[in-house]
């Protein structure tokens, strides 16, 4: 049970002062909407509201707080004009400029002949400086009430950012002072201040190094979660060594068959992976192994051997995937192939009907279904397998490690577990990101896939792209075409210099010159309605697909062969190399165009010409770690449920390989985590929601 310390971090937010439905919703979307999420999302900017200068001195673009004398208001002479409040200092005039005043409301902030403080940004319209819509306006008398530097968080559509600040002080009121968890020794070496104080002081930055990933504030935060996850990882892989499994020595027949009846031959990487996989089964510790395969490598069939290898030993295999569309596509490769060995393959997601849920749910309790493909939906607790002894999850870095240690209780024994990425990690990250895991690679691609063509243009010969585009389609090829955004009105994803492409604009734009045959999916669609469009791709009713990253995994479209990149230095190697992996898996020959906007950073060119003169996923990593990147080696920035709020793997690696130390440390000198300083990290786990890992003590 989560210890009562906790209490008013986990409750809902529209408890606070201030915050109602709507706004509690639109917190919801952007970081979650409980207090603790709200802690989470940390300042991305600061406004400093100590330059005063007079009239004469301001420069357009900057936030300054002027004291100033009131002369008159101008209320507009049409609706859609502004109302204009002319005021001045001893060295020029200021116009305060309102759209949509309510002239009653100003005349009694702002009174002709008084002098007031106003506080926002400058600008200047035909030589004359202006302040539209002043964050701040209070008396001569009140000034100690302006705010001086004032933290700007990650913009949440449907909340004014004075609001969100609000409801963060409201939060903030909230959070206790927790025990101690981190090891005092350590603590001095670092010169960390406690838990609380690097909370308080993260969400009231100073200055712009308090805005760092590498201030001292959010590096103990950082810590904390890295800490939390490594020591929820320890104790998994504690868990495991200490209980026994089962040993899956059958299946050896039903493998054969299944390997006779491929049209191609297995690569030497994937025999390998298979072999690492058969010695883990077979032994009578369960296994949890990580199996990393580039695009098109060929993890698919390696998982259905070891599948083959525990149904064959008389057990059933649960094979789970992060979206629908990819749990379809994994029933639809799988179940033929089972089914020509005698074996049923069920699929259950969230949308699936009633009455075929029932009965898949009843197959899978009586040990009728051999293999059960699923996404979130297996988490059920209305999912009751016979015998599992098998699970595999794909993409796991979108399922965090709680939701591993849910599945894996689904076993009457610890079930033995196969996790899956496409998603290359350098060698140098993987053994302290996965630490729980034995780990297989499959480092060759299939024989006969073509390499990718990869191009990089200006996206000023966008013209010329859409020319041959046409030639090619008229020729039967699909296209992919991948922007950064949904559309243009996210202003903290916009870059300085100019705006990101957005979907909904360059899909208007295609359709004007390709017509109806342009179809759009991005992560704000309904699941369903964003499965129908992709599935309307698959069967070539769409030419053309405009979306934004949620292609990066799971659609499969073998007739698809051409990839745009719109502003591709946005994205990370790893990502751009993902996203390209959804062309060149049929037999025509694939391009991949990377358009850029002008010009490029040193880093950005550097990583187009990686990404053009090699398809090794290994090496891209590789080389985006040794480039610093946009930590975006693991994808999980972009993937919807990220794994870490508050770290990043690549900026705090050596904080990582500490923490891992440090948990190993701590469970080895007090495994039960007792006392009071185990009582502290326990409060950690709960705190960052790894406390599915406290069960196991209770289960021995």
């Amino acid at each position: 049970m989560r210890p009562e310390i906790l209490f008013p971090l986990f409750q809902d937010a529209q408890t606070l002062p201030g915050i109602g439905e709507r706004m509690a919703q639109a917190l919801e979307k952007r970081a979650g909407r409980r207090i603790v999420d709200m802690c989470w999302l940390l300042p991305q900017g600061l406004i400093d509201r100590g330059y005063r200068p007079q009239v004469a001195q301001l420069r357009g673009g900057e936030v300054a707080t002027l004291k100033i004398h009131i002369a008159d208001h101008k209320a507009p002479r049409q609706s859609h004009h502004p109302y204009v409040v002319l005021c001045h200092d001893d060295t020029g005039p200021l116009d305060l400029v309102f759209f949509h005043a309510r002239p009653q409301y100003l005349l009694a902030q702002l009174p002709p002949g008084e002098t007031r403080f106003v506080s926002g940004k400058v600008e200047f319209y035909r030589d004359q400086a202006r302040m539209l819509h002043p964050a701040y306006i209070v008396k001569p008398e009140e000034l100690e009430k302006l705010p001086m530097r004032e933290a700007v968080y990650p913009s949440a559509l449907g909340i004014r950012p004075r609001s969100l600040r609000k409801a963060m002080t409201e939060a903030l009121r909230l959070i206790p002072v927790l025990p101690e968890w981190r090891d005092p020794e350590r603590l001095r070496a670092h010169r960390w201040m406690p838990w609380h104080e690097a909370l308080m002081r993260a969400h009231s930055p100073q200055t712009a190094a308090d805005l760092d990933p590498a201030s001292p504030a959010r590096m103990r935060l950082a810590y904390d979660e890295l800490l939390a996850n490594q020591l929820a990882l320890s104790i998994v892989r504690d868990h495991q060594r200490k209980r026994p499994g089962r040993a899956f020595t059958g299946g050896d027949d039903l493998q054969a068959k299944c390997i006779a009846s491929l049209p191609w031959k297995l690569t030497g990487a994937q025999q390998r992976a298979g072999a690492e996989i058969q010695a883990d089964m077979s032994s009578p510790s369960p296994m949890l192994r990580l199996l990393q395969g580039d695009v098109g490598s060929g993890k698919t069939i390696v998982a259905l051997l070891a599948m083959l290898r525990a149904v064959g030993s008389g057990a059933q295999a649960a094979f789970m995937a992060p979206m629908e569309l990819l749990a379809r596509q994994h029933h639809a490769r799988l179940q033929p192939l089972c089914a020509a060995l005698g074996l049923r393959a069920d699929l259950l997601i969230g949308r699936s009907r009633r009455r075929e849920a029932d009965a898949v749910l009843r197959a899978v309790e009586h040990g009728k279904t051999h293999i059960l493909v699923g996404t979130h939906a297996l988490f059920q607790e209305r999912v009751r397998f016979h015998d599992l002894g098998l699970a595999v999850i794909d993409e796991q870095h979108r399922f965090g490690v709680h939701q591993k240690l849910r599945l894996s209780r689904k076993g009457g024994n610890d079930i033995d577990m196969l996790v899956m990425t496409a998603t290359p990690i350098p060698r140098t990250l993987t053994m302290t990101l996965y630490g729980d895991m034995e780990v297989s690679r499959l480092d060759e691609s299939p024989p006969g896939r073509l390499p990718i063509d990869t191009r990089a243009l200006p996206l000023s010969r966008i013209g010329d792209v859409a020319r041959r585009l046409r030639a090619a389609i008229s020729q039967g090829a699909r296209c992919f075409w991948v922007c950064p955004l949904v559309e243009e009105l996210e202003p903290s994803l916009t870059r300085p210099g100019g705006k990101r492409s957005a979907a909904r604009e360059r899909c208007e734009w295609l359709k004007e010159r390709f017509g109806a045959r342009v179809g759009l999916a991005h992560g704000r669609l309904q699941g369903q309605e964003k499965d129908e469009v992709m599935q309307a791709f698959q069967r070539g009713d769409l030419d053309i697909l405009v979306a934004t990253t949620v292609v990066e995994v799971g659609i499969d479209v073998p007739e698809a062969t051409i990839m745009v990149i719109e502003q591709a230095e946005q994205f990370g190697l790893a990502q751009l190399h993902q996203l390209r992996g959804r062309v060149g898996r049929g037999r025509g020959r694939s391009s991949c165009l990377l358009l850029y906007n002008e010009p490029l950073s040193d880093i950005a060119a550097r990583r187009l010409r990686l990404l053009r003169e090699s398809e090794d996923g290994f090496f891209i990593a590789e080389e985006d770690l040794r480039l610093r990147g946009s930590g975006e080696v693991l994808g999980t920035r972009q993937s919807g449920a990220p794994e870490f709020r508050l770290a990043d793997p690549l900026a705090h690696q050596r904080l990582l390989l500490e923490a891992r130390a440090e948990a190993d440390a701590l469970l080895a000198a007090n495994p039960e985590l007792e006392g009071e300083h185990g009582a502290a990290a326990r409060t950690l786990l709960y705190l960052f929601e790894r406390d599915e890992a406290i069960r196991y003590f209770r289960s021995g």
